[in-house]
């Protein structure tokens, strides 16, 4: 399937329905097909890898195409300059956090870009970080927790972070680090008790539904197998 051929099944697939489903969920409309995830992903598989194809799905500007670019980008072959540029395109909370966790992830710039990015202040860049973290600690088995100890600062700093979009995104990072393994749970319930006494509406909700979950009983027997 080429470029124009990928466009044309994307647009036989809008769903005006789902555009508006989407938006009650803080989903940008603008631009936005309604295709739903399944579809997008079969589509991915049927065209596999292929960097120069992602580029132009990105450049389109269409909301699906930008997620379908994510799902079939090759992480090796993505450079500083794209990141960079895709992630200042981020305008919708799902396209951001689809790319991160199908592509960015994947990159060898993903924990350098995680610190970068938390500390930028417009709302999807920092979102991105924080998705990042959270990505991470799901998705790269091998690396060591020290690398993900080094995000508690950055939790802590930003959890005053008003922001819904923000906000979620930091609490989605620290509950996913704290259920990596014990070390790290037992880390990131300390700093969300932290966090806890910082006088901040946000972070006050950050800790408290990071602490429901990380000591919560399903949680802990996990670990502790």
């Amino acid at each position: 399937m080429n470029y124009q051929e990928i466009i044309r099944k994307l647009k036989s697939e809008a769903n005006p329905h789902n555009v508006a489903g989407m938006a009650r969920f803080g989903i940008s409309s603008q631009n936005t097909l309604g295709v739903s995830m399944p579809i997008l992903r079969q589509l991915a598989k049927k065209i596999g890898k292929n960097h120069g194809l992602a580029l132009r799905f990105w450049e389109s500007g269409i909301h699906e195409a930008r997620i379908l670019a994510g799902l079939i980008d090759d992480p090796k072959l993505v450079t500083e300059k794209q990141i960079n540029k895709w992630v200042e395109d981020f305008d919708s909370w799902d396209v951001c956090d689809q790319v991160i966790m199908n592509l960015f992830d994947k990159t060898s710039l993903a924990f350098s870009k995680t610190r970068e990015w938390a500390g930028e202040k417009e709302e999807f860049v920092r979102r991105a970080g924080f998705a990042m973290m959270a990505s991470l600690a799901v998705h790269d088995k091998k690396a060591d927790d020290k690398k993900f100890i080094q995000f508690f600062p950055l939790i802590k700093k930003y959890s005053i972070d008003e922001r819904n979009f923000v906000r979620k995104a930091v609490n989605w990072a620290l509950r996913q680090i704290g259920k990596r393994n014990l070390a790290l749970n037992k880390a990131a319930i300390k700093i969300s008790r932290e966090i806890l006494k910082i006088n901040s509406k946000s972070a006050r909700w950050i800790a408290k539904d990071a602490l429901r979950e990380l000591e919560s009983p399903a949680v802990q027997r996990r670990l502790r197998k």
